[in-house]
């Protein structure tokens, strides 16, 4: 028997004659999987980045030389721009002088059936400075040092 099915695709709706009880439709962002693993190097400088792991919180591991910093939930700072998404964390605190950030920009990747790809990006190293002496707190107070990154992008079963 014939029947008709309404199917929303996009803005249009449109009745569309079917031999089925029912219409599958996949659309092309339903058949893209995406990474929820990250791991980027260049030389000494490590980065793990996890969208989500097992008790659900993102989780980013920080190498540089022999200083390991991890970070999850709330000290991961993210940013959906037209570069990707920016993620960041605060690798060193002072109360006197100021900080250094780390931001990695992760581009949007559509895996194949492997549910693996290779990513080139870039790193940020952001210095803020502070002074306890307003004087001092005058003109550009943030400095980058801009790293290339290379490594995989992954979806994993947490």
């Amino acid at each position: 028997m014939l029947s008709k099915k309404i199917i929303l695709l996009g803005m249009l709706i449109m009745p569309v004659a079917a031999f089925a009880d029912e219409v599958a439709i996949t659309t092309s962002a339903e058949s893209q999987q995406q990474p929820n693993l990250y791991d980027l190097k260049n030389g000494s400088l490590q980065v793990n980045y996890s969208t989500s792991g097992i008790d659900g919180k993102p989780h980013f591991s920080y190498i540089k030389n022999k200083v390991h910093l991890s970070f999850s939930g709330d000290e991961i700072r993210t940013a959906e721009t037209d570069l990707g998404t920016v993620v960041s964390v605060t690798t060193t605190m002072t109360v006197d002088s100021g900080s250094t950030s780390f931001s990695v920009l992760i581009p949007k990747i559509n895996l194949d059936s492997t549910k693996k790809s290779t990513v080139k990006t870039q790193g940020i190293e952001t210095k803020h400075t502070f002074s306890m002496i307003p004087t001092f707190n005058k003109g550009q107070v943030d400095t980058y040092k801009v790293i290339s990154l290379t490594g995989k992008a992954s979806f994993v079963m947490f």
